[in-house]
């Protein structure tokens, strides 16, 4: 069993969309798993946007972001979703991230000259990103450059990994058979919480 955090990072507040319909086919079959489960929904947090590296590395995180800090310390596993937007992640999103991933947050222990250590190390994630394009288009032609900047530059940089992550494209024209057959990809994804 394993104990799992995920992250709704579109962000539209209150539901009814692809990506909230895929987290939770993701928590129902992490359930069904009998896995841990906790919920972030970024769209429902208040913080600012951090505007300064002092803010970044001094600054104490918004409660928001303190209890969001708790759930990803005690995850095993994170799975993030959200919907790409100009090519990326949404600003909200990102933002979230800035917050969370403070030094005072990270930081292990560790002794002077010795290497950096990071309190995150040893948890995986999967990533799952919807799009208005076909999948293959932002895989192939724009070589998922904001999918391998978040697993390269974000999450393998603070010692997550492996990060695993699944592409699914043209939600806008999608049937609702195949709707249907991405939500149940997703809930035997959770279920063995990979």
């Amino acid at each position: 069993m394993s104990r799992i955090a995920i992250i709704q990072g579109h962000p539209a507040p209150g539901g009814g969309r692809f990506c909230h319909a895929l987290a939770q086919a993701y928590a129902t079959g992490a359930a069904e798993g009998g896995h841990d489960i906790r919920h972030v929904d970024v769209a429902e947090l208040d913080f600012p946007m951090l505007r300064s590296k002092s803010d970044w590395e001094d600054a104490a995180p918004p409660a928001a972001i303190a209890g969001a800090q708790a759930t990803i310390a005690w995850a095993e596993h994170l799975v993030i979703v959200y919907p790409l937007w100009l090519g990326g992640m949404p600003a909200l999103l990102k933002g979230f991230l800035e917050q969370v991933l403070r030094p005072n947050f990270l930081a292990g222990t560790s002794e002077p000259g010795a290497s950096w250590k990071t309190t995150l190390k040893g948890r995986s994630s999967r990533t799952i990103v919807t799009m208005g394009m076909p999948a293959f288009v932002y895989r192939w032609y724009f070589g998922a450059h904001s999918l391998r900047s978040l697993k390269r530059s974000i999450l393998g940089l603070v010692g997550v990994g492996p990060n695993r992550h699944m592409l699914i494209g043209s939600v806008e024209t999608m049937s609702v058979g195949k709707r249907k057959a991405h939500l149940d990809a997703v809930r035997r994804l959770g279920s063995r919480a990979v």
